[in-house]
């Protein structure tokens, strides 16, 4: 069994460059990257392609929008370590399989059946997942439906991992916190 580490933040507070060093530092060139967004615009595409540059050569690459656990398992090899980056776009992919309306509990359904696949997938391999994704519940509340369900679904499936982790980082600033440690210290001086 290998270890699940989540990274957690909002936008551009450095969590995949946190995550990628890392992976560098646990996995070195061992390492598969699990890409999760789609070049559907050419903002998208430029993002995508920048990402690309900045990443190890030596890392393996899978494009995984949807379904990644079915397609992570067979991909890893030897490798040490994955990284997944990121999970607020695999369920954005998600939900937008039910279209620009969806059913609420249809899309907490899909999105946890893809959060229990990813956790059997740790359960499964030996190598060490690290799952980058986007703190979403420090905004407004979406003025849309389809905003709040993708808000509550990807918190929702941010919790389960967190539970499920080994180690839990939140970004802050590009500044790393061990949210997971800290909380076990706080339990641990209450007692």
């Amino acid at each position: 069994m290998g270890e699940l580490i989540l990274v957690t933040g909002g936008a551009r507070s450095g969590k995949s460059d946190f995550a990628e060093r890392l992976a560098v530092k646990l996995g070195g060139d061992e390492v598969l990257f699990v890409a999760t967004a789609e070049a559907l615009d050419d903002d998208m595409a430029r993002r995508i392609a920048a990402h690309r540059l900045a990443r190890p050569t030596a890392w393996q690459t899978l494009e995984a929008p949807q379904d990644v656990a079915k397609r992570l398992l067979p991909a890893i090899g030897t490798r040490r370590v994955v990284l997944i980056d990121c999970l607020t776009l695999l369920v954005s992919n998600t939900i937008l399989t039910l279209g620009e309306s969806p059913d609420a509990p249809q899309a907490e359904a899909l999105v946890r059946h893809e959060v229990d696949e990813l956790l059997a997938a740790t359960q499964a391999t030996p190598a060490t997942i690290i799952v980058v994704t986007n703190e979403v519940g420090l905004g407004l509340v979406p003025m849309n439906t389809l905003g709040r369900v993708y808000r509550d679904a990807l918190g929702r499936a941010n919790q389960r991992l967190a539970a499920q982790a080994d180690a839990v980082y939140a970004l802050l600033s590009g500044i790393a916190l061990d949210i997971k440690r800290l909380a076990s210290n706080l339990d641990d001086e209450r007692d």
